[in-house]
Formats: structure tokens, C-alpha cells, sequence
């Protein structure tokens, strides 16, 4: 299991004053010198945490240090003031991954995933010029087969399983949780089975990842939110290390 961190709060804070510190560059090169073998940002067309400068600036950073850099965000989001236009920050950055959201512009965060309408064909060819850019497109999907095969109709090459509701359960349902994760089984198997590359994301935390570790089935989490909050018990670099002794397994 792979271990991506998204810096968009540090870039909430860094915003908060108007300054560039704390500096998301520096942030990112002691992630990655910790172990964690990604970056991920998603930046939103209002700038409020990480901006179409933080992706292109990272863009070269992370890449530089031999790891893989994820920009998150809505494909159908053109160009608005600032913001570039997601399509153009993949153009012109070449990530190793496009995640894709279906996010509305004032929403707050991301909380669910792409269903079937009248977008599929245009999806469908923004995809495929996507891949041009990058090596995989994942899909934001939310925990069911029929998500996992709208994921496939579109030609992504990979899926990122919306974990809020496991994350929601883990703490309060044993029995539900389990359910949860038998599901996650199913779902994981056909996606690889279709040959799908297989990511997980939302609410993950120091204590609900090691059960989703132990299934040995997931490619890649994005994490942080909680690496954040996890950040101040335990500072930075420790927190990276604690996430990657589960994620290594």
C-alpha cells in the first residue's frame, strides 16, 4: 500500500496569513524524505488551500525526488480568474495521477462519487485526453459495483473508494464495520478483476487504516486531514512515520 499525502490544509493555513509560511514546498520534500511515496493536491477554483501555482511548483519538486504527484479535482471546472483550469494544470504539469471528483464549486469538501448521467460521453473524452498526460486517471467512486463498473465504462484506468461511511462506522459498529469491509472485498476484487488500479480516501486515521492495510488489496491511500490533526500530538515527521509503519505492513 502506497502512502500519498495531501498538503491542501497546509495550504489552508499558509493562506490564513497571507504568506507563504508555513511553506508547502518544504513540507512536501520532508514527506517524501520520511518515506510517504506521493503528494497529492487538490486545488479548487476559489484557491482556498492549495493553487494552481502550489501544483505546478510541487509539480517539478516531487518529481525531482522520484515520487508520484496526484492532482485531485473536477475535470468539467474551466479556467476562473486565478485557477487554470483542471485540464490545463494536467496539461501542463504531466502528473503521475488524475484523480477526478465530481465536486460542485462552493462545496466543502469531497463527499461523493461519480454516478452515471448525462456527462458520461464528455467524460468519457476527457479521460482519454487526459491519459495523454498522465499515467492514470482514478475515478472517485463511491463503495458499490455499479460504481466500480460506470468506472470502467468511462475508460479510467483506476478507482479511489469513498471511505467516509467505513470511517463514520469504525469506531462505533464492530458488526456494520465488518460488513463494510466484506463489501470492500467484493468490490476490490471486481475492479482488479477488470483490471483496475485500486486507491482508498476520506477520514482514513492512525486507527481505522491498519484493518483496510490488513486486506492487502488496497494500491494506494491519499491521506490528510488526519495527518494533519495527527501532526499536532506527534509533529510532522513523526506523524509521516507512524502512517507509513501501517502502510508498509
Amino acid at each position: 500500500m502506497l502512502l500519498s499525502i495531501n498538503l491542501n490544509k497546509i495550504a489552508l493555513l499558509r493562506n490564513s496569513r497571507g504568506s507563504n509560511y508555513p511553506n508547502l514546498e518544504k513540507f512536501a520534500i520532508q514527506a517524501i524524505e520520511e518515506g510517504a511515496e506521493g503528494i497529492t493536491l487538490h486545488p479548487r477554483p476559489d484557491h482556498r488551500h492549495s493553487t494552481s501555482d502550489d501544483v505546478i511548483n510541487l509539480s517539478s519538486i516531487v518529481k525531482s525526488l522520484g515520487a508520484e504527484f496526484n492532482i485531485e479535482g473536477n475535470p468539467f471546472e474551466p479556467s476562473s480568474g486565478e485557477y487554470l483550469g483542471f485540464y490545463e494544470l494536467i496539461k501542463l504539469t504531466n502528473p503521475t495521477q488524475a484523480t477526478l471528483v465530481p465536486d460542485t464549486l462552493n462545496q466543502v469538501t469531497s463527499d461523493h462519487g461519480w454516478k452515471s448521467g448525462k456527462h458520461d460521453e464528455e467524460l468519457k473524452v476527457i479521460i482519454n485526453s487526459l491519459l495523454s498526460h498522465t499515467n492514470r486517471v482514478s475515478l472517485f467512486i463511491d463503495p458499490d459495483l455499479d460504481s466500480v463498473k460506470y468506472a470502467k465504462s468511462v475508460q479510467a484506468n483506476s478507482i479511489e473508494i469513498y471511505t467516509e461511511e467505513y470511517a463514520k462506522t469504525f469506531l462505533k459498529d464492530s458488526d456494520k464495520t465488518n460488513t463494510i469491509v466484506e463489501s470492500y472485498k467484493d468490490i476490490i476484487g471486481f475492479a482488479k478483476d477488470n483490471n483496475l488500479r485500486v486507491n482508498a480516501g476520506h477520514d482514513l486515521n492512525l486507527e481505522n487504516l491498519p484493518l483496510l492495510r490488513s486486506l492487502n488489496l488496497i494500491d494506494e491511500v491519499s491521506i490528510g486531514h488526519a495527518v494533519i490533526i495527527d501532526s499536532l500530538k506527534y509533529g510532522f515527521k513523526e506523524t509521516i512515520n507512524k502512517y507509513k509503519n501501517i502502510t508498509k505492513g
